[in-house]
Protein backbone atom coordinates (compact mmCIF):
# COMPACT_ATOMS: atom_id res chain seq x y z
CA UNK A 1 0.00 0.00 0.00
CA UNK A 2 1.51 3.45 -0.81
CA UNK A 3 0.08 5.11 1.90
CA UNK A 4 1.84 2.81 4.35
CA UNK A 5 5.06 4.29 3.01
CA UNK A 6 4.13 7.66 3.85
CA UNK A 7 6.28 10.11 5.68
CA UNK A 8 5.53 13.37 6.20
CA UNK A 9 8.46 14.61 8.96
CA UNK A 10 6.01 16.00 11.17
CA UNK A 11 6.16 15.23 14.44
CA UNK A 12 3.08 14.39 17.10
CA UNK A 13 3.48 14.91 20.66
CA UNK A 14 1.18 13.52 23.52
CA UNK A 15 0.84 14.59 27.28
CA UNK A 16 3.12 13.66 29.69
CA UNK A 17 0.07 12.44 31.59
CA UNK A 18 -0.95 10.37 29.04
CA UNK A 19 -0.43 6.58 28.23
CA UNK A 20 -0.72 4.88 24.88
CA UNK A 21 -2.30 1.03 25.56
CA UNK A 22 -2.89 -1.93 23.29
CA UNK A 23 -2.85 -5.45 23.71
CA UNK A 24 -2.22 -7.94 20.78
CA UNK A 25 -2.84 -11.87 20.30
CA UNK A 26 0.61 -13.80 20.20
CA UNK A 27 1.13 -12.64 16.10
CA UNK A 28 0.76 -9.36 17.50
CA UNK A 29 -2.41 -8.65 15.69
CA UNK A 30 -4.11 -5.59 17.44
CA UNK A 31 -7.20 -7.05 19.93
CA UNK A 32 -7.38 -3.52 22.02
CA UNK A 33 -5.97 -0.33 21.28
CA UNK A 34 -6.67 2.89 23.83
CA UNK A 35 -8.88 6.73 22.72
CA UNK A 36 -4.95 7.80 23.16
CA UNK A 37 -3.46 5.46 21.01
CA UNK A 38 -6.22 5.94 18.64
CA UNK A 39 -6.43 10.01 18.37
CA UNK A 40 -2.20 10.26 18.26
CA UNK A 41 -2.00 7.56 15.72
CA UNK A 42 -4.96 9.13 13.52
CA UNK A 43 -6.53 5.35 13.41
CA UNK A 44 -10.09 4.15 14.15
CA UNK A 45 -10.70 1.24 16.48
CA UNK A 46 -12.59 -0.97 13.50
CA UNK A 47 -8.89 0.43 11.50
CA UNK A 48 -6.91 -0.87 14.35
CA UNK A 49 -8.31 -4.20 15.41
CA UNK A 50 -7.38 -7.47 14.14
CA UNK A 51 -4.52 -5.58 12.37
CA UNK A 52 -0.64 -6.32 12.82
CA UNK A 53 0.88 -3.66 15.01
CA UNK A 54 3.24 -3.04 12.25
CA UNK A 55 0.65 -0.93 10.77
CA UNK A 56 2.28 1.95 12.81
CA UNK A 57 5.62 0.97 11.79
CA UNK A 58 7.95 3.76 10.86
CA UNK A 59 10.35 3.07 8.56
CA UNK A 60 13.63 5.03 10.38
CA UNK A 61 12.66 2.28 12.95
CA UNK A 62 15.09 -0.69 12.35
CA UNK A 63 13.86 -4.28 12.39
CA UNK A 64 16.61 -5.63 14.75
CA UNK A 65 15.11 -3.74 17.64
CA UNK A 66 11.58 -5.63 17.17
CA UNK A 67 13.41 -8.87 16.72
CA UNK A 68 15.15 -8.11 20.22
CA UNK A 69 11.86 -6.97 21.50
CA UNK A 70 10.38 -10.22 20.14
CA UNK A 71 12.64 -12.68 21.22
CA UNK A 72 12.91 -11.08 24.75
CA UNK A 73 9.30 -11.89 24.71
CA UNK A 74 9.07 -14.98 23.51
CA UNK A 75 11.30 -15.52 26.69
CA UNK A 76 8.37 -14.24 28.86
CA UNK A 77 10.07 -11.43 29.81
CA UNK A 78 9.11 -7.72 29.61
CA UNK A 79 11.18 -5.16 27.19
CA UNK A 80 11.26 -1.62 27.36
CA UNK A 81 12.13 -0.11 24.11
CA UNK A 82 12.06 3.93 22.53
CA UNK A 83 10.18 3.51 19.53
CA UNK A 84 9.30 6.04 16.61
CA UNK A 85 6.20 4.97 15.61
CA UNK A 86 4.39 6.39 12.11
CA UNK A 87 0.73 7.91 11.95
CA UNK A 88 -1.87 7.07 9.59
CA UNK A 89 -1.59 10.15 7.65
CA UNK A 90 2.18 9.46 7.35
CA UNK A 91 3.17 12.06 10.92
CA UNK A 92 5.48 10.08 13.62
CA UNK A 93 5.60 9.95 17.41
CA UNK A 94 8.22 9.14 19.59
CA UNK A 95 7.18 6.76 22.84
CA UNK A 96 9.28 4.88 25.53
CA UNK A 97 7.48 1.71 25.29
CA UNK A 98 7.05 -1.69 28.33
CA UNK A 99 5.54 -4.37 26.58
CA UNK A 100 4.63 -7.19 28.69
CA UNK A 101 2.92 -10.25 28.55
CA UNK A 102 -0.52 -11.55 29.55
CA UNK A 103 -0.84 -14.81 30.87
CA UNK A 104 -3.51 -17.29 31.33
CA UNK A 105 -4.40 -19.01 35.16
CA UNK A 106 -2.00 -21.70 34.00
CA UNK A 107 1.10 -18.98 33.25
CA UNK A 108 1.20 -19.31 29.71
CA UNK A 109 1.43 -16.68 27.65
CA UNK A 110 -2.15 -15.72 26.22
CA UNK A 111 -1.28 -12.05 24.54
CA UNK A 112 1.33 -8.68 24.98
CA UNK A 113 0.05 -6.18 26.56
CA UNK A 114 2.20 -2.59 25.43
CA UNK A 115 2.13 0.89 27.71
CA UNK A 116 3.44 3.90 25.98
CA UNK A 117 4.64 6.96 27.81
CA UNK A 118 6.44 9.88 26.38
CA UNK A 119 10.25 9.61 26.22
CA UNK A 120 12.96 11.48 27.22
CA UNK A 121 13.89 14.12 24.35
CA UNK A 122 17.13 14.33 25.14
CA UNK A 123 17.54 10.85 25.12
CA UNK A 124 15.73 10.18 21.51
CA UNK A 125 17.63 13.03 20.32
CA UNK A 126 21.40 12.43 21.72
CA UNK A 127 21.28 8.61 21.90
CA UNK A 128 18.49 7.00 20.23
CA UNK A 129 17.98 8.52 16.81
CA UNK A 130 22.37 8.39 16.28
CA UNK A 131 21.99 4.92 17.37
CA UNK A 132 18.83 3.94 15.01
CA UNK A 133 20.06 5.61 12.59
CA UNK A 134 23.37 3.62 12.55
CA UNK A 135 21.55 0.38 12.58
CA UNK A 136 19.08 1.44 9.71
CA UNK A 137 22.25 1.47 7.60
CA UNK A 138 23.84 -1.34 8.62
CA UNK A 139 20.35 -3.24 7.25
CA UNK A 140 20.46 -1.00 4.33
CA UNK A 141 24.24 -1.83 3.32
CA UNK A 142 22.48 -5.51 3.02
CA UNK A 143 21.03 -6.67 -0.06
CA UNK A 144 19.31 -9.02 1.58
CA UNK A 145 16.53 -8.25 4.65
CA UNK A 146 17.69 -10.73 6.98
CA UNK A 147 21.17 -10.62 6.51
CA UNK A 148 20.77 -6.61 6.97
CA UNK A 149 19.02 -7.26 10.21
CA UNK A 150 21.00 -10.26 11.30
CA UNK A 151 24.10 -7.88 11.53
CA UNK A 152 22.29 -4.90 13.24
CA UNK A 153 21.43 -7.14 15.55
CA UNK A 154 25.14 -7.76 15.98
CA UNK A 155 25.83 -4.24 16.44
CA UNK A 156 23.57 -4.09 19.46
CA UNK A 157 25.17 -7.44 21.05
CA UNK A 158 28.03 -5.70 20.45
CA UNK A 159 27.46 -2.23 21.70
CA UNK A 160 25.93 -4.41 24.79
CA UNK A 161 29.07 -6.60 25.13
CA UNK A 162 31.48 -3.63 25.02
CA UNK A 163 29.86 -1.87 27.59
CA UNK A 164 29.36 -5.08 30.06
CA UNK A 165 24.94 -4.35 30.14
CA UNK A 166 21.91 -6.02 29.61
CA UNK A 167 19.68 -4.01 26.93
CA UNK A 168 17.39 -3.00 29.62
CA UNK A 169 20.51 -1.77 31.56
CA UNK A 170 21.51 0.20 28.73
CA UNK A 171 18.31 1.98 28.18
CA UNK A 172 17.99 3.38 31.45
CA UNK A 173 21.87 4.11 31.37
CA UNK A 174 20.79 7.15 28.53
CA UNK A 175 18.00 8.53 30.84
CA UNK A 176 20.83 8.87 33.95
CA UNK A 177 21.43 12.64 34.58
CA UNK A 178 24.88 13.68 33.86
CA UNK A 179 27.48 14.35 36.73
CA UNK A 180 27.57 17.67 37.45
CA UNK A 181 30.63 19.68 36.86
CA UNK A 182 32.28 20.86 40.48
Amino acid sequence: MAQQQLVTGVERTFDTNEIIVSKTDLKGRITYANDVFQTIAGFSEAELLGQPHSIIRHPDMPRCVFKLLWDTLATGHEIFAYVINRCKNGDHYWVYANVTASRGLNGSIMSYHSSRTVPNRDVVDNAIIPLYRSLLAEEKRHSNAKAGMAASFQMVVDLLSDNNMNYDEFLFSLARPMAQAS
